[in-house]
């Protein structure tokens, strides 16, 4: 009975201690996080708008969307970040639309978690190239085991179809958001 009591004292004192320094480590990590996670937004920004110099975050709750000018401070467009599920879990972007809503002009994935070697081909520019001038309207459509034929197909990746449709899905419903928040004058 003594050797129970023993073990259980020694577990509590163990886990009390190794509790206390992971809370120490959160709270010493999380700032350094967050920092790193806006300087990759703000490098995505200016990565999906080529031409921007300047940008102006859209002060909504429903959307994270940023204004893009150029040096003459001329808005050109705009920056999208938006996140939803992929294969394996969260995947963050920044796609870059044009002033009207109707066209990308780059994607760049933010984060992702997918399959080493088929998912994360999301990441590779072969992939991401299909974006840039692709029609946004209605909505991106995407096409499997062929190339695409219409202004607003990308063609999936072969061994990560669902890792390619989700982008394509996380996408449509980020410019869907974008679109009403225009047409309700936010934007």
């Amino acid at each position: 009975m003594k050797k129970v009591i023993h073990i259980i004292a020694t577990l509590t004192i163990i886990g009390a201690i190794s509790g206390g320094l992971l809370s120490i480590i959160n709270k010493w990590a999380s700032p350094l996080i967050a920092e790193n996670k806006n300087a990759e937004t703000e490098k995505g920004i200016f990565l999906v708008q080529p031409e921007g110099k300047y940008y102006e975050k859209i002060n909504t709750t429903e959307i994270e969307i940023y204004k893009v000018y150029n040096a003459n401070k001329n808005l050109i467009g705009y920056s999208l970040a938006y996140e939803g599920n992929g294969f394996q879990g969260k995947i963050r972007l920044m796609i870059g639309l044009t002033q009207d809503l109707t066209k990308t002009t780059s994607l760049e994935i933010l984060e992702q978690v997918e399959t080493p070697g088929l998912g994360t081909k999301i990441t590779e520019e072969s992939f991401k190239n299909q974006f840039k001038g692709l029609l946004a309207f209605p909505k991106i459509e995407w096409i499997k085991g062929k190339p695409p034929v219409k202004p607003n197909e990308i063609q999936t990746i072969t061994g990560a179809t669902i890792s390619s449709k989700s982008v394509v899905a996380i996408i449509n419903e980020g410019i869907q958001k974008a679109r009403s928040l225009k047409e309700r004058g936010l934007l």
